[in-house]
């Protein structure tokens, strides 16, 4: 069903709409019975269904519903939490990871696993219950939830089995081929008027299903789907009898058949609408087997949509502009009940946002909250902090809000059902007219393989679809139907087919025609929020790193080395710093030295993965424990395995998919296919290794539930966002940040949050204590040449050779004379084309060169895609053609430029084998990383935002070894301060060349 979508104007109880598709611009909608407490401002986006009358829209008790911001799809378990307490459902959005976690939650999460496997097995046996617990007590998954909350295998296995029976007579009753008992219930009919019923269930149909409805706002997984029998009284003549789908919601604790119990499942009701349209749902307590039927009426629905509006409306504006500068909202009045509160998992948040954000709260002036009962509260939460915490807080909360909002604006999932797929091909982010074909194959649990063919269309290879192997997808149908009803990461591209892995088997679905859409999801920053909640905590962790980072106590360190060094690891520390520098050595000192913290400045080509490696090495030798960690799999991976040639044992967590192959047997995944099925066993492996390695985001691992390292090393902390980079730092009672704030800093996407300063990397905020700082400043990378250039822009002559056979090191190309003459050759024949600059270009005598293209004209085009310049992508084609005929391999060559697009315009012209092995790439995708040559494209002949960034520029122009070749029009890259400082260098040296024609044809 296409949505009636509207942009609402001000107004009460009426709302003026101006009309984005179906409706005339002037028509009106009348909010009538209760609807004007649904919050409605200016330019917000509402879906009606209700009943028309002269341009009129009538939305009230007995029809009709408005669904603010539908395409923000809302969990039914977050509006029925909002039952009770609105702001427990805001802050549980914002701070995602606060779910907290008890014996309860696990036994009610491994019954329910046994109940949906005896469903999809059809068998209720007490035997097949067993067998299901016990591979359930036995799994990876709950084995280190066990290992979490400090449970043995023996108490959940006796909670587990308490229900088995409870199970199986519940299946006898309601599942028996012969006799099911049935459920009486009465069904909405026409007007108030009702319809007795009785329903069984004939047959438990799936589990776990995936569903987004985009027409109400609303998205979930139904535990369960029944497919069930109503037979329909009559007054006269016989009871009439059809079957449906309807959801099956189970519960595992207390029997309430409570509000929000029922909530759930009302919501699930009105979510599968499109799909199923059931009349009702049923409600499992899995205790006690008792099964109650949930119908709702309109206003139930209408009530719960209600409630659904007002949390997306607290979610969307956590964030009003006053006098131009961003604030805060106010969330929903606190709770007076503290007994509502007690075990709230929200507790610290709550009270953190309202003292952080209205601190005369505590005073007693504020004007909404009188009570002294919230007063208590609040100091008991936060009593311990001081106002500069309190701001740090207030202040990361509001860059955090400010960023998700502008993800969120830019996330593409809506088009999955606001576009056509033929719209969305266009764009290169959709495959549509698909159908399954061949069998599904299971991968492991939960991995599913599909083979997708298209429908009558050929499927271009890298063409039409724009999904490449790894990108991430959401399967659902042509027709809308069945929304997002899987996601998973695609397999292969060919012409004719695509494979992919999906998180279901949909193969009941067979017969469907599919569309299959890149899905980057809903990126938000919860992982950011909760490393913030923590550092504001009352606890030895938290106090210990608030002193640190908040209020900046100045790190202390040990005197004699002696005393930190074992008298046994003397001679291996020995052996292992001999191959290192000066400036290594001094790192090495500083980190067995500290009692906080040291920073490592690592400067483009100094060996910064090398050194962090021998540190661990020499932490390893003295028997100290090291929590190693990085932004991405890739940068963790690099250090393990240059440790993996050095026999240093260690733990890598992380799913194997995103972990580098040689890697792998290291895994924890590895280590449990050998053997780990007690929780002994488990604990044996998380405790074996000195050395755990992960990513910063990968620090909701069961092992940091109890564990505590002696160090903690952080790499690329320069690129890292304050409260990511702080989440590791919990669990070390020392840690080392290894970067340079003068290359990458933290992505930010929204500016204000980048004004206010977001990119301020936690290694560029304690920078300001230089007793802490080694800076690695000799560099094994560029040739003098080269490295001249970064020491102009940023290291004010710092940076160092390594040695005379870097500093001298030259592009070999052994067909040089050949391809020189060659082109000498086609001058003389075509005296109108002037080749001697890239003749000049060429010579690895000339290490660097920067060959301006302002004559030629090379003007850049804005597409829908982005920026790119077709003439410097043609003009990069021939250098890189001539490049290789001169003997340099591909695999030694990188393109770099700053926008995506021009990467496509560029690869697309790099199809001939000849380039395979070439290098096209972004500046952040480079970061760590370098080739022989480099060539760099500028795009821009009109002035940008991207090539404004020193340490962007800075990162560009160090990733070649021997030759450095830039493309670009000089009388605008001028206007740029970074690149006029470089361009000044560069015809100081003589190193810029004028095309004054360009041949493409070469």
């Amino acid at each position: 069903m296409r949505k009636k979508k509207l942009v609402a104007s001000p107004g009460h109880k009426t709302l003026t709409i101006s009309c984005s598709r179906s409706l005339h611009p002037t028509e009106t909608c009348l909010l009538k019975d209760g609807w004007e407490m649904t919050p409605v401002l200016c330019g917000d986006v509402v879906h009606l269904e209700g009943r028309c009358d002269n341009g009129l829209w009538f939305v009230d008790r007995e029809q009709g519903f408005l669904v603010l911001q539908p395409d923000s799809l809302i969990s039914g378990t977050s509006i029925s939490s909002s039952i009770r307490c609105m702001r427990r459902a805001v802050l549980g959005d914002m701070f995602k990871s606060f779910d907290g976690g008890s014996k309860q939650m696990l036994n009610g999460t491994m019954v329910h696993e046994v109940f949906q496997k005896a469903a999809m097995a059809k068998d209720f046996t007490s035997e097949t219950l067993s067998k299901f617990a016990d591979l359930a007590l036995h799994s990876p998954q709950h084995l280190a939830d066990m290992y979490s909350l400090g449970v043995s295998q023996e108490e959940m296995t006796q909670e587990l089995h308490n229900y088995l029976p409870s199970l199986e007579h519940w299946a006898k009753e309601y599942l028996s081929s012969q006799t099911p008992k049935a459920i009486s219930l009465k069904i909405p009919n026409s007007g108030d008027r009702c319809q007795d019923a009785a329903v069984t269930v004939a047959k438990l149909a799936d589990i776990e299903e995936n569903v987004w409805s985009p027409r109400f706002g609303l998205k979930g997984k139904i535990d369960v789907t029944a497919q069930v029998r109503i037979q329909r009284s009559r007054n006269a003549g016989p009871r009439t009898s059809e079957e449906k789908t309807v959801p099956l919601e189970l519960k595992t604790g207390k029997e309430s058949n409570s509000i929000e119990h029922r909530s759930q499942v009302i919501l699930y009701t009105l979510m599968t609408l499109e799909r199923y349209n059931p009349e009702a749902g049923l409600l499992l307590y899995l205790k006690t087997g008792n099964l109650h039927p949930v119908v709702a009426s309109h206003m139930d629905q209408r009530e719960l949509l209600k409630l659904r509006n007002t949390l997306i409306h607290h979610i969307h504006n956590c964030v009003e502009k006053k006098a131009e500068k961003s604030h805060l909202s106010r969330l929903p009045d606190i709770l007076t009940n503290r007994q509502t509160c007690q075990y709230c998992p929200q507790r610290r948040n709550c009270a953190l946002y309202e003292r952080a954000v209205f601190p005369l709260v505590m005073d007693g002036s504020s004007a909404d909250i009188h009570e002294d009962v919230v007063c208590d509260f609040l100091q008991q939460e936060t009593g311990h902090l001081t106002p500069k915490h309190l701001n740090y807080f207030s202040h990361w909360l509001l860059l955090c809000c400010l960023e998700a909002a502008t993800m969120e604006s830019k996330n593409t999932r809506k088009n999955v059902w606001l576009q056509t797929p033929e719209e969305s091909e266009k764009k290169g982010s959709c495959v549509g007219n698909l159908r399954l074909r061949g069998p599904v194959t299971v991968q492991s649990e939960g991995v599913f393989l599909h083979h997708f063919q298209r429908s009558n269309v050929v499927m271009q290879q890298g063409l039409s679809t724009g999904l490449t192997n790894g990108d991430r997808i959401v399967l659902s149908d042509q027709e809308g139907l069945l929304v997002g009803i899987a996601t998973g990461y695609v397999r292969e591209v060919s012409r004719t087919s695509i494979s992919c892995t999906l998180d279901r088997d949909v193969s009941k679905f067979s017969g469907v025609l599919f569309r299959l859409d890149s899905d980057e999801g809903v990126v938000g920053l919860s992982t950011h929020l909760t490393n913030l909640s923590r550092l504001m905590d009352n606890c030895p962790d938290s106090d210990r790193l608030r002193e640190l980072v908040v209020d900046f106590r100045p790190p202390e360190f040990i005197s004699n080395l002696s005393s930190v060094l074992p008298r046994e690891a003397k001679d291996t520390v020995a052996n292992i710093l001999k191959g290192l520098n000066k400036p290594q050595k001094q790192a090495m000192k500083k980190v067995l030295l500290s009692k906080d913290f040291t920073l490592i400045v690592g400067m483009p080509g100094t060996g910064k993965t090398t050194t962090i490696c021998t540190l661990v090495r020499i932490l390893h030798a003295c028997g100290f424990s090291v929590l190693l960690t990085s932004y991405t799999h890739s940068a963790v991976d690099n250090i393990l395995l240059k440790l993996k040639r050095f026999r240093v044992g260690f733990l890598r967590l992380g799913q194997g998919q995103k972990v580098h192959p040689d890697i792998l047997p290291f895994t924890e995944e590895s280590a449990r296919r050998k053997g780990v099925h007690t929780l002994s066993e488990l604990e044996h492996l998380y405790n074996k290794e000195l050395v755990v390695g992960t990513t910063c985001m990968g620090i909701k691992h069961p092992i940091f539930s109890r564990r505590r390292f002696d160090f903690c090393i952080v790499d690329e902390a320069s690129q890292i966002s304050q409260p990511i980079c702080l989440g590791p730092l919990f669990y070390a009672k020392r840690f080392v940040l290894v970067g340079d704030h003068q290359q990458l800093p933290p992505i930010v996407q929204n500016q204000e949050a980048r004004s206010l300063g977001m990119d301020e990397s936690l290694f560029k905020r304690l920078e300001c204590h230089s007793e802490a700082v080694v800076q690695l400043n000799v560099q094994y990378r560029m040739n003098r040449q080269i490295m001249s250039l970064s020491n102009c822009l940023m290291y004010d002559g710092r940076l160092e050779c390594g040695s005379e056979r870097t500093a001298s090191a030259l592009l070999t190309l052994p067909f040089l004379l050949s391809v020189q003459s060659e082109l000498s050759s086609y001058s003389q024949t075509h005296p109108q084309h002037n080749l001697s600059w890239i003749q000049d270009s060429l010579l690895p005598t000339n290490p660097v060169c920067f060959l301006d293209c302002s004559m030629v004209p090379a003007l850049e085009s804005v597409e829908q895609g982005g920026v790119s310049n077709q003439t410097e992508a043609a003009l990069i084609r021939v250098l890189l053609s001539l490049l290789i005929k001169a003997g340099c391999k591909p695999s030694d060559i990188g393109v770099i430029a700053p926008y995506r697009q021009q990467l496509k315009t560029i690869s697309a012209l790099l199809q001939s084998s000849a380039f395979t092995g070439v290098e096209v790439n972004t500046v952040d995708r480079y970061q760590g990383r370098d080739k022989s040559a480099i060539v760099l494209s500028f795009v821009k002949s009109t002035l940008g935002e991207l090539l404004k960034d020193w340490r962007r520029l800075n990162v560009a122009i160090t990733r070649a070894k021997h030759k450095l070749l830039m493309v670009g029009s000089t009388s605008t890259l001028r206007r740029y301060a970074p690149v006029e400082k470089l361009l000044s260098h560069l015809q100081q040296d003589n190193m810029i060349s004028f095309i004054k024609t360009c041949c493409m044809h070469l």
